[in-house]
């Protein structure tokens, strides 16, 4: 069977922008990657966690045999063999639930949906189930790039590893902020870029977000907006109550909320999506660089991973505007305002925001980590940047020699463990 390769992965996505209108209710629906797919999954086996023990933790063990599952039993593979693990069907509905709310689909969904509509989806046709599994697991590549864990590093593979690490966290960093940016729903990213750079908003901000976005049935980022809102507009009749928790992260979720703003401002105010773009691109870069030595590997690796981007738009846009007889999402520029993909942006922000879907596909398509403990538990070094990410607050490892096919191979994660 051929290998599935991130091209067919991509020209499906590609197939399911053309079809949206079909296929989902917004056009600002963002496609969860594989290792999207895996960090929603550990949030989701947390949150069940925290449901039935009072623990908001998870085991690297438990998410990877229930990645496994998931990818077997969401693909109607064979699962009868299979190990479950305890409370899968309220993990399964916390996942999907989650995705929903975050308005994301994950590349399983794209899948079926494109299957719905074959005659119009025909580089779909040729994926079958199996090779999607592998896709996602990253068994293709865990066999292809599997080294001898006991060959020594040299001084200088290790530093340009090193180097290597802190770009591809940079590049996660502005992906999210673009990703948020585009689908305000999408707790995911938030929850990666809520305190980078530090505002004060670590796991009791973001447990009191989480509370009140439940409560209230909201996003979480519409829960902070409409918070911060409140408290702008003053008055007895619109201030929030004296005992919500949320007043003790003001000025953290002021400073959230302002930023996303001013980047929703270059959105709708500049018309031509290479000039905003770039223009989003260093408002993101100068925050994220704000205080670090210019010499320094994270204000180096902010530098690049923004000016690569920048490019990489500016290729879209030359792509785009060189076959303007097939548009990227299928839109025309006179369909109603109700197609639109946000109201406040539909005319001067629509061709920039469909630029950024194009980047946020690419890099849905891409291949999955291999090394799933350094994806999930991964302290994400710190020290690189001021802030914390919110997926690392609750992580717990938990080591396992993972078996697959014939092949086998000890997670390690940063601290060095095996």
């Amino acid at each position: 069977m051929a290998v599935l390769n991130q091209k067919s992965v991509l020209d499906m996505i590609k197939d399911f922008r053309r079809n949206w209108h079909a296929l989902c209710d917004s056009e600002r629906t963002t496609v969860c990657g594989a290792d999207s797919m895996l960090l929603a999954l550990q949030l989701s086996m947390a949150e069940n966690n925290k449901q039935h023990s009072g623990e908001f933790t998870v085991s690297l063990s438990d998410v990877l045999w229930t990645w496994k599952y998931l990818l077997h039993e969401k693909l109607n593979l064979p699962v009868e063999n299979m190990e479950v693990i305890d409370h899968y069907e309220d993990i399964r509905r916390t996942y999907d639930n989650f995705l929903k709310n975050s308005n994301m689909l994950d590349l399983i969904d794209v899948y079926k949906k494109c299957s719905v509509l074959t005659s119009n989806c025909e580089n779909n046709a040729n994926i079958s189930p199996s090779q999607l599994r592998d896709f996602l697991s990253g068994r293709q590549y865990a066999v292809d790039n599997e080294t001898d864990l006991n060959v020594p590093t040299s001084p200088m593979s290790k530093h340009n590893q090193d180097n290597e690490k802190v770009k591809l966290l940079a590049k996660k960093i502005i992906y999210s902020y673009l990703n948020l940016l585009v689908n305000s729903k999408n707790d995911l990213a938030l929850a990666h870029i809520l305190n980078i750079p530090d505002r004060g908003l670590g796991r009791e901000a973001f447990t009191d977000l989480k509370h009140a976005a439940r409560e209230k049935q909201m996003s979480i980022f519409l829960v902070a907006t409409s918070f911060i809102r409140t408290i702008e507009l003053g008055g007895k009749g619109y201030a929030p109550s004296p005992s919500d928790p949320l007043r003790t992260h003001i000025k953290g979720l002021s400073n959230f909320i302002n930023f996303i703003d001013k980047l929703d401002e270059i959105l709708g105010e500049i018309s031509n999506p290479s000039i905003a773009g770039s223009r989003i691109l260093s408002v993101i870069k100068m925050q994220l660089i704000k205080g670090h030595n210019s010499k320094g590997p994270f204000y180096k690796a902010v530098e690049e991973v923004a000016q690569d981007l920048d490019l990489r738009i500016k290729n879209i846009i030359s792509s785009q505007q060189g076959d303007v007889a097939v548009s990227t999402t299928n839109i025309s520029p006179a369909r109603p305002k109700s197609y639109a993909i946000n109201h406040g942006t539909a005319y001067c922000g629509r061709d920039t925001v469909k630029t950024f879907l194009v980047l946020l596909d690419e890099e849905a398509a891409g291949a999955p980590t291999e090394n799933k403990a350094e994806l999930l538990y991964d302290d994400e070094n710190t020290s690189h940047h001021n802030g914390t990410s919110i997926l690392t607050l609750f992580r717990r490892c938990k080591f396992i020699c993972w078996k697959t096919n014939n092949w086998n191979k000890f997670w390690k994660c940063s601290s060095g463990q095996k």
